[in-house]
């Protein structure tokens, strides 16, 4: 209990719907990078992707690995808690794969009533390590922008009535 991550800003977190995981090198500070790997790769076939969570005190944000290997692009979303980023990734990826990919754009509500819009993410190697590790230069990405809780989208002045931060990895495609 009350136990402390020692590289809060580490990119080992793996998040899950539970918990979120204490970082990944403070649990095996002893073990390889490449076993981090080895035990990411190993949860991608029981969904087909594993999420990725990103500490960080000025930009958290996670990440899907594993979509590439169905021809669809990796998601990526910035400013939410670990647990919702779970949930709102695994729900547009849940989409994608059983109804085909999205494009940069694509506005949807999600069966929990969060609106998202899908944006091009310009340069996924930078941001996405371990699916870049995974996949190399074949894979691309969007990012999942979600609207406030009066609908209102992050490139508003009113967004979040002025408290959020919801970070912008690409350039929207449409303007709206």
């Amino acid at each position: 209990m009350g136990r402390e991550c020692r590289t809060p800003r580490a990119w080992w977190s793996q998040a899950t719907r539970e918990r979120t995981a204490m970082c990944w090198r403070c649990d095996h500070p002893d073990r390889p990078v490449q076993d981090y790997l080895d035990e990411l790769y190993a949860t991608m076939p029981k969904r087909g992707w594993a999420v990725q969570y990103v500490e960080s005190e000025r930009r958290p944000f996670a990440y899907t690995v594993g979509l590439t290997r169905c021809d669809l692009p990796e998601l990526l979303i910035t400013g939410v808690s670990p647990q919702r980023a779970v949930g709102l990734l695994n729900a547009v990826a849940f989409q994608a794969v059983n109804r085909g990919a999205f494009t940069a754009g694509a506005r949807m509500t999600l069966p929990a009533g969060s609106r998202v819009e899908l944006v091009e993410v310009e340069h996924p190697d930078a941001h996405l390590k371990f699916a870049t590790a995974f996949f190399g230069n074949q894979m691309s990405a969007l990012q999942v922008v979600w609207a406030d809780e009066r609908g209102r989208w992050p490139w508003a002045p009113d967004f979040d009535d002025g408290r959020g931060s919801q970070p912008g990895m690409g350039v929207r495609a449409v303007c709206n």
